[in-house]
């Protein structure tokens, strides 16, 4: 089991590399390895609010990590909240 970007989101006309790297750099990754980083308890639920949508790709890792950790991950994005466990969203993948 593994994570695989999903460059479909970038909507430039780069190469795959160049697309991979705007994809990693999205601000709800990045907050989420700091929350996984700096909580001490395994059982605390990671909370990440942002004003734009999650994109498809920062869903399908979210999903992942949180089936990998076993953690609780809540993200409040502009329309909805989306609970992540066991490798699941309470959205049930629409978003």
């Amino acid at each position: 089991m593994c994570y695989i970007p999903n460059t479909k989101v970038v909507l430039y006309s780069l190469e795959q590399e160049e697309k991979e790297k705007i994809v990693l750099g999205h601000s709800e990754k990045l907050a989420l390895a700091f929350g996984l980083i700096s909580s001490s308890d395994e059982g605390e639920v990671i909370r990440i609010t942002k004003n734009l949508r999650l994109c498809e790709d920062c869903h399908s890792l979210t999903k992942f990590i949180s089936e990998y950790t076993d953690r609780g991950i809540l993200v409040r994005d502009v329309n909805r909240f989306h609970h992540f466990r066991n490798g699941s969203c309470s959205c049930m993948d629409y978003w």
